[in-house]
């Protein structure tokens, strides 16, 4: 799959928008991640390797521990790809208003 279409299939999921949220403060441990979330250990451990394939986090040992970090580089091409959106509905509605001004013009005379 493409890096976007990996992401955004990474972030569909609200626990797992949670999770980059969680993450965007600063590493941390798994259990910390997991804790506030009312599912099996395993199921954040399934959250969490999407995210990794996805490119959106990294795991790093430090002695014994594991920390998990957010890389929010991937979250750049999803930026970008809604800003295109933007671009392309700002002109629309641009026009839109253009439009209406004229037709409003019209009436006036």
């Amino acid at each position: 799959m493409e890096p976007l279409t990996d992401i955004l299939s990474a972030v569909c999921h609200p626990t797992r928008r949670a999770i980059i949220r969680q993450l965007a403060n600063g590493p941390a441990r798994f259990l910390d991640i997991a804790e506030p979330f009312d599912v099996a250990l395993n199921a954040v451990t399934k959250h969490l390797k999407l995210l990794e394939r996805a490119g959106l986090i990294e795991r790093e040992k430090r002695g014994r521990e594991v920390l998990i970090s957010l890389r929010p580089a991937g979250l750049r091409l999803v930026a970008e790809w809604v800003h295109e959106y933007e671009r392309f509905w700002t002109k629309r509605l641009d026009e839109f208003e253009g439009y209406f001004k004229q037709q409003k013009r019209s009436r006036k005379r």
